[in-house]
């Protein structure tokens, strides 16, 4: 039997002024997938994760949820229709503690929790994604990893359908690295459906089932993550036609 789609893109396009950022993107998200949304500096990849979370809306196109529209409705809606995200700049609440932060995710995400219940979760999600401190610490006074970690156990917290993960492996030391992707593949291992946008080519040979290739805000390859490396067109859009 087919997996459903959880996620649809469908001719979605985004311009700021005259620079057109989204171009006619269409691509389809399966049910338990890890899909690679991959391409150059500037090639539009994260104003199309924020198109799908919400950040922004669509100047045309449709980008649907399990069948169900978002294209349009605000972050917090999405989020609670089962979308949830880490940033490609981590964005974490620096007034709040470690578990606080946490918590929001259960608070506002897809499944709410409240309580004792919501606590014990939090600090589950902690342990989960390897955090190394304790939880009544304030989130400013962490490192840079450990602040990563706190947001995507944030983002897990609501248990959302789809994850997205915008560069979550950037600015990461070697030994990180390698532990962060483990992390990324238990997720996946969990059956997880998830996007990343990436440039840590190791990682996405490794996690993705599929890649969507960008370049100037279009979509210039698809296919699983050998095919599309192999590309003409899209080592040409990291290399310049000499690499081609």
């Amino acid at each position: 039997m087919a997996r459903p789609k959880a996620l649809t893109v469908d001719a979605v396009t985004r311009r700021f002024g005259g620079l057109v950022a989204v171009d006619a993107m269409s691509f389809d998200l399966m049910e338990h997938e890890v899909l690679g949304l991959i391409g150059p500096n500037g090639s539009g990849k994260t104003t199309m994760m924020n198109l799908i979370s919400g950040l922004l809306g669509p100047n045309a196109g449709r980008i649907f949820l399990y069948g169900h529209e978002i294209s349009g409705r605000p972050a917090h809606a999405i989020a609670r229709s089962g979308l949830g995200r880490t940033f490609q700049l981590v964005r974490t609440l620096p007034s709040l503690t470690v578990l606080e932060n946490v918590a929001a995710g259960g608070v506002f995400g897809h499944v709410r929790r409240w309580g004792q219940g919501l606590q014990d979760h939090a600090r589950s999600l902690l342990a989960r994604v390897g955090f190394e401190g304790a939880p009544d610490m304030p989130v400013a006074a962490l490192t840079y990893v450990n602040q990563k970690r706190v947001e995507l156990a944030r983002a897990l917290a609501g248990d959302p359908k789809v994850l997205l993960l915008d560069e979550w492996l950037a600015g990461l030391n070697p030994t990180e690295l390698q532990t962060q992707i483990a992390l990324i593949e238990g997720l996946r291992r969990e059956g997880r459906t998830i996007i990343i946008v990436e440039h840590v080519m190791d990682a996405i040979r490794s996690l993705c089932d599929r890649c969507v290739v960008m370049n100037s805000g279009a979509k210039i390859a698809e296919g699983t993550p050998r095919e599309v490396l192999a590309d003409k067109d899209v080592i040409r859009a990291y290399l310049g036609d000499a690499g081609a």
